[in-house]
């Protein structure tokens, strides 16, 4: 089947989903949840089969854990979809409403979008979070995984396709595309009046692919080259955690730091203690001039200060000031998530106000940027751009509105 057929069967699909009750999609996603954890063994299995490739073609450790599936990770996604059914459904929410001088009652509404393509590499723990919160929100979802998860993708999809028509609704709002081949992704890309959004997860090369590519509209997620500026006014002890915690915590995602900014003041006290520290935890230093003094740390390249790493590795620079790491992270950040380390008042503020970024940490990891951390249940990725949708996209991002005017027989 090609995806064009797939997308007009996901169209209709999803013509019965907008009409859904929050009881009928809440319930669906329950038994959703349910037969993943029933079913763990079969996709664990299916995932080590994945995890074998991977490793025979030369994939880093990084991405094999991006890859990788346990039944703790199986039982995290069927909790995803719970949490999801917990929610409150943003369909048919008034955003706002009035009744006009002329008598005539006006309310914008959310609906949902229709058809939502997305495209994403390795970590197929998305597929069940995609099709989740596209379901809860109304959407149908074609899903375009990568080749190094098809094994993983097809047992998810599988499991879900069932279980949604079992609860009544139709299993074409979850659609897995053939990964075997990039034609299935350049077919979706061009589905433009069958798709009505396309949301990319991975890394940059493919972001930029769709956003410059595809005819169908694209809400863009990305890359995460994630800083952590450490102020002269930092509590100490605050900021080698928090460093830690946003380098260490899981090295394959996002949301984890990329680079530490150290101020100049914290030559002597704090940056020979993170730099041991790191270094202890596994971490690879690619440091500037006044960095790479220290033993084992490497000398940083200029492509090491923009670099999203996904790995043991981080960039360290020492700046003057707040303003120079302000400009720091303007000339290298990807607008993701920027975090400060300080006691100071009049710093966070200054910082929080000119840096540009979808989040912004004050004093607290880089890895709390995630949907399910704000309380939105499972997000559909962290949009770093400006337009519809910023930051971790729960429900109400993935629905659009239209305006609802009720009269009496009013003409113009």
């Amino acid at each position: 089947m090609t995806v064009r057929q797939q997308a007009a069967e996901a169209r209709v699909a999803a013509i019965d989903l907008a009409a859904a009750t929050r009881a009928e999609k809440d319930a669906a996603l329950l038994l959703m949840a349910e037969r993943l954890v029933e079913r763990t063994d079969d996709i664990v299995a299916a995932n080590a089969t994945d995890i074998g490739n991977a490793r025979t073609g030369g994939q880093s450790e990084a991405m094999v854990d991006r890859l990788t599936l346990t039944p703790e990770r199986v039982a995290a996604m069927a909790d995803g979809l719970r949490q999801l059914a917990a929610l409150p459904d943003p369909v048919g929410d008034v955003v706002r409403g009035s009744t006009l001088a002329n008598g005539l009652e006006l309310r914008q509404v959310r609906v949902p979008f229709g058809v939502v393509g997305v495209i994403y590499e390795g970590r197929p723990n998305v597929t069940a979070d995609a099709a989740g919160i596209c379901l809860k929100s109304g959407n149908a979802a074609l899903l375009r995984g990568s080749g190094s998860a098809k094994s993983s993708n097809a047992a998810i999809v599988s499991v879900l396709r069932k279980a949604v028509a079992d609860a009544g609704l139709p299993a074409n709002a979850i659609q897995l595309l053939d990964a075997t081949t990039r034609d299935s992704v350049k077919e979706l890309m061009r589905a433009r009046g069958l798709v009505d959004v396309l949301i990319p997860r991975g890394g940059a090369s493919l972001i930029k692919t769709v956003v410059e590519e595809s005819t169908v509209p694209v809400i863009e997620t990305g890359v995460g080259n994630c800083h952590v500026y450490v102020d002269e006014a930092a509590d100490l002890e605050k900021a080698l955690g928090v460093v830690l915690n946003s380098k260490t915590q899981r090295l394959s995602t996002c949301n984890t730091a990329e680079s530490l900014l150290v101020h100049s003041a914290l030559t002597e006290s704090f940056l020979p203690l993170v730099v041991e520290e790191l270094i202890n935890a596994g971490v690879t230093i690619h440091g500037d001039p006044r960095v790479a003094s220290f033993d084992g740390v490497v000398p940083a390249t200029e492509e090491d200060w923009g670099k999203e790493y996904l790995s043991a590795d981080i960039s360290v620079a020492v700046v003057d000031s707040l303003d120079d790491a302000l400009d720091h992270i303007r000339r290298y950040g990807s607008g993701h998530t920027e975090a400060i380390v300080s006691e100071s008042t009049t710093a966070v503020r200054r910082f929080a106000a000119r840096v540009d970024a979808a989040a912004v940490m004050i004093n607290a990891s880089t890895r709390f940027t995630d949907g399910g951390e704000f309380g939105f249940g499972a997000e559909i990725g962290i949009s770093t751009q400006k337009l519809h949708a910023r930051g971790p996209m729960g429900l109400p991002e993935l629905t659009s509105t239209k305006y609802v005017v009720t009269g009496n027989g009013h003409t113009r």
